[in-house]
């Protein structure tokens, strides 16, 4: 996947975190009305399923194999998760709720906090609801190379910014958390977004019709709540990425869909991602497809990886995924009687 880096990309990120830092280190904005009528909004969202067959933006850069088995009806994975696994998906969703939250606060106070008139807003529906969640929540449909399918979803938020010159120009937002240590979003361990963050942009590029998309990180570990500047500097818990959209980069996102719901269409399974195994959410429907020259495929990637310069990390990650997938096929045979 490209990525496109501009003048103006450079600036909106900038902007776009100045104005969060410049906000949270003000006074804490008590606002009831404001609080009810986002809860009134979430209350009554509208109801919007999805047409078939579809894809959502957020596994646009899952496991081609994984996307096949749920699109043929497989039953997602019910084994039971670790605890502290389900307080951090809580947390994490709860992160993009809060920002969304401030920023619609931004738009309604900073300007008399600061008398500086905030860049970023949300636009709004046609009945007055902020651009963002289920208030946006569509099925777009995507006709390419012969095949027809749906990207059906709804994104963190749909901006207006206003450049320097007084223009206004719609920019996506997406909100990742990440909540391992405060070293996840510091200078020298983050540069770019994350491959399927940004292919999760790219979908929703063409959805709504956005060609600048910011892809914002917020930490929830932080390293100390006493830090000096050259500190914080350094290791910020807040990062922003704004990229440009292509034609191009809509192109080859929508056309390797398309050729997975070929594969769909024409019962022919695609190979599996071994390297998308931790995040696969229909593990043992997957294995249970899976032939033996698909075994003999993942020994394969196995071994090439394991010569390769990969580095280490990434390296016992998907020997750990070809292991328990080969072992996951084993029982499934035994207790088939072969």
């Amino acid at each position: 996947m490209l990525l496109h880096k501009d003048e103006l990309s450079t600036q909106i990120e900038g902007d776009l975190i100045a104005l969060l830092d410049d906000y949270h280190s003000l006074p804490e904005v008590w606002d009831n009305d404001l609080d009810a009528q986002i809860h009134k909004w979430f209350a009554n969202p509208p109801k919007v399923f999805p047409n078939r067959p579809y894809f959502s933006p957020s596994a646009t850069n899952a496991c081609p194999r994984e996307l096949y088995v749920k699109a043929k009806g497989a039953k997602r994975d019910e084994s039971k998760r670790q605890p502290h696994q389900g307080r951090w998906t809580r947390i994490g969703e709860e992160v993009g709720g809060i920002i969304q939250r401030d920023l619609l606060f931004i738009e309604k106070h900073y300007e008399n906090m600061t008398g500086n008139t905030p860049r970023f807003r949300f636009l709004r529906t046609k009945d007055g609801k902020p651009t963002f969640e289920d208030f946006v929540r569509v099925n777009r449909k995507v006709a390419i190379e012969g095949v027809e399918y749906y990207l059906y979803g709804m994104p963190d938020g749909i901006m207006e910014y206003t450049t320097d010159e007084g223009d206004k120009l719609r920019v996506g937002l997406e909100i990742k958390s990440k909540q391992t240590t405060p070293a996840r979003t510091s200078l020298y361990s983050m540069r770019e977004a994350e491959e399927s963050h940004i292919k999760q942009c790219v979908a929703y590029s063409y959805m709504y019709d956005v060609d600048y998309y910011v892809i914002l990180y917020v930490n929830a570990a932080k390293k100390s709540w006493n830090m000096s500047d050259e500190e914080y500097a350094k290791t910020p818990d807040i990062r922003a990425f704004c990229y440009r959209i292509t034609d191009e980069d809509r192109y080859e996102l929508l056309a390797n869909l398309a050729d997975i719901q070929r594969s769909i269409d024409e019962n022919r399974p695609p190979k599996m991602d071994v390297a998308k195994w931790t995040f696969n959410n229909y593990k043992q429907a997957t294995v249970e497809s899976l032939t033996e020259e698909d075994i003999r495929h993942i020994r394969k990637v196995r071994d090439r990886v394991s010569s390769s310069n990969m580095p280490q990390f990434r390296k016992n990650q998907i020997a750990g995924a070809a292991d328990e997938i080969e072992y996951m096929y084993e029982e499934i045979k035994e207790e088939g009687g072969e």
